[in-house]
């Protein structure tokens, strides 16, 4: 975890990441990274693959790089911002969201709880060109009744932004928002959003993050149990497995990621990791 930046007085707000929609038809995206968790590696023209039970992910980069899972914090903003509007317009206090989402980058480093610089404002104008040209490919089988279905959409569907002749500094962007989220947030009948945790993005290795997405979806406030060679084939790691084991290692003795508790157990087919909501423990004790 890294520290809070300065003047970090969050309001209650709550961050929701979508974990069954319409588009993919049942395949998890939060079981699967669908970004690049280093970096360093810009991973330009990359392709990572995951084969799921009866479907094959897959996700290319452009060559801007593969969006990482800092660049995925702006998605989770939009998906936060239509939730909050769907809530507020279902009480009778506004009008339904468009697919136009038009943050302020000031409010874009607030909600991403990054410090107020001049080189945080580049990076925004770059986690948008990385978001626009990385796509998800999801082709399903069904054997039974011999048809494979195929559907690719990005990670946002286009942007733009303002930014000051003066100072060259950007001001205001511009997101429209993908068909596939909008749909499954505003007009699906029984939208299924997880919240997470604020202090998630304080989480500083990319690592790390896949494995608390993987413990918010799967242990929930219960326990769950993953083989570090599942994690290491769904993480996209373009690491060795030694050197990745030495990696989740690490995560295990900080234990340190909000919400859940951590271990390590042997089993017969390789190390495991256990995943325990620490309000769980709290409830036992």
């Amino acid at each position: 975890m890294r520290p809070a930046p300065a003047n970090d007085n969050q309001p209650d707000f709550f961050v929701p990441s979508l974990y069954d929609i319409p588009v993919k038809d049942g395949v998890d995206l939060m079981d699967v990274a669908v970004f690049r968790l280093s970096k360093r590696h810009q991973r330009k023209g990359d392709v990572l693959r995951y084969q799921l039970h009866g479907a094959q992910v897959e996700v290319t980069a452009g060559g801007y790089g593969m969006a990482s899972v800092w660049d995925y914090d702006l998605v989770l903003m939009c998906i936060s911002h239509l939730a909050e509007a769907v809530r507020r317009h279902r009480d009778g206090k506004g009008k339904p969201p468009t697919r136009t989402f038009r943050p302020h980058v000031k409010e874009v480093l607030k909600f991403c709880r990054l410090s107020d610089g001049g080189q945080q404002y580049e990076a925004v104008e770059k986690s948008l060109d990385r978001l626009k040209n990385t796509t998800v490919k999801i082709t399903r089988t069904n054997r039974n009744a011999k048809l494979r279905a195929t559907a690719g959409f990005g990670l946002i569907e286009t942007y733009k932004v303002i930014s000051r002749t003066d100072t060259g500094c950007v001001s205001t962007i511009e997101i429209v928002i993908p068909e596939w989220i909008y749909e499954a947030v505003v007009t699906h009948d029984n939208p299924q959003i997880l919240t997470v945790n604020p202090d998630y993005f304080l989480i500083d290795k990319g690592l790390a993050r896949f494995v608390y997405r993987l413990a918010r979806k799967s242990a929930g406030t219960d326990r769950a149990r993953y083989l570090f060679k599942t994690i290491y084939e769904r993480s996209g790691s373009a690491a060795s497995f030694k050197e990745f084991c030495r990696m989740m290692r690490q995560i295990v003795v900080a234990n340190d990621l909000p919400d859940f508790h951590l271990a390590e157990e042997v089993g017969k087919d390789g190390p495991i990791l256990c995943m325990t909501a620490r309000a769980l423990l709290a409830r036992v004790a």
